[in-house]
């Protein structure tokens, strides 16, 4: 009988079962009566609800992936990383999903654990259609602004593709230089997959590259601030000055003398 079997036999049977099948196994373990069976059970249901709100909030953030899905045949998402820092490149992504692409945990990149932006960057660039990474470098930024040094980057992130979109999906712009169609949709990396896909993208790029820099300038501890603008970042800057990498057109104030 199931209620002779030792419950670290029915755990084992659970963790190398999938989860299609996990109702067949609540099924013949229904009328063990030990707790650690019933709690067993319970764990594994609510793994079940959690995945399926998580299923409900991912189709959500598909509403206008479905909205403009039929007049549409490439959309692609957009997004930026490292606007604000006082060091580094701002990069942009760009990603074309299929259609139903199914990302579970995707979101805004700012919402997401390093350890799982990491997953979810390998996991996009599996399944996407095309991704496409653009930068613009410290020096441009200083020459155009960040605004338009951003824009810049966003054009490149496009011309990286390898496909042509017909339609873009930005989070809260639109790019001037682009003549392709745009929406800019406001917290768009939390409200579209594309967009969502995008962050991720750029962020875990500009991140690797920025513990890539520390090791060429460890005084400032870009592995831990990415160059935003923390204490340790600001003393280091006072006691070291400006290193190649950082962004001259923001410093002015936090080196006033």
């Amino acid at each position: 009988m199931a209620a002779e079997r030792k419950i670290a036999d029915i755990k084992n049977e659970f963790a190398n079962t999938s989860m299609e099948k996990w109702e067949l196994l609540f099924q013949e373990y229904a009328e063990d009566e030990r707790s650690g069976v019933k709690k067993l059970i319970a764990a594994y249901q609510r793994k079940i609800q959690a995945y399926e709100k998580e299923r409900q909030r991912l189709e959500g953030m598909r509403e206008f992936e479905r909205k403009y899905g039929n007049d549409y045949s490439c959309i692609c998402g957009i997004d930026e990383a490292g606007r604000g820092p006082l060091a580094g490149p701002v990069v942009a992504g760009a990603v074309v999903l299929p259609a139903g692409c199914e990302i579970l945990h995707l979101n805004d990149s700012k919402k997401v654990s390093p350890k799982r932006r990491e997953e979810l960057y390998e996991e996009i660039r599996e399944k996407a259609v095309a991704f496409g990474i653009g930068m613009s470098s410290p020096a441009r930024i200083d020459e155009i602004n960040i605004l338009q040094a951003t824009y810049e980057a966003m054009v490149h992130a496009v011309e990286d593709l390898g496909v042509v979109p017909d339609l873009l999906l930005n989070d809260a712009v639109v790019i001037p230089q682009l003549r392709i169609k745009q929406v800019g949709i406001i917290k768009g990396d939390a409200r579209s997959v594309s967009i969502a896909a995008a962050s991720i993208m750029a962020k875990v790029t500009r991140d690797r590259l920025m513990v890539e820099y520390a090791q060429w300038y460890p005084e400032y501890g870009f592995e831990a601030h990415k160059g935003y603008g923390s204490a340790a970042h600001i003393e280091a800057l006072k006691k070291f000055g400006p290193s190649p990498i950082h962004r001259a057109s923001f410093l002015k104030n936090i080196l006033k003398h």
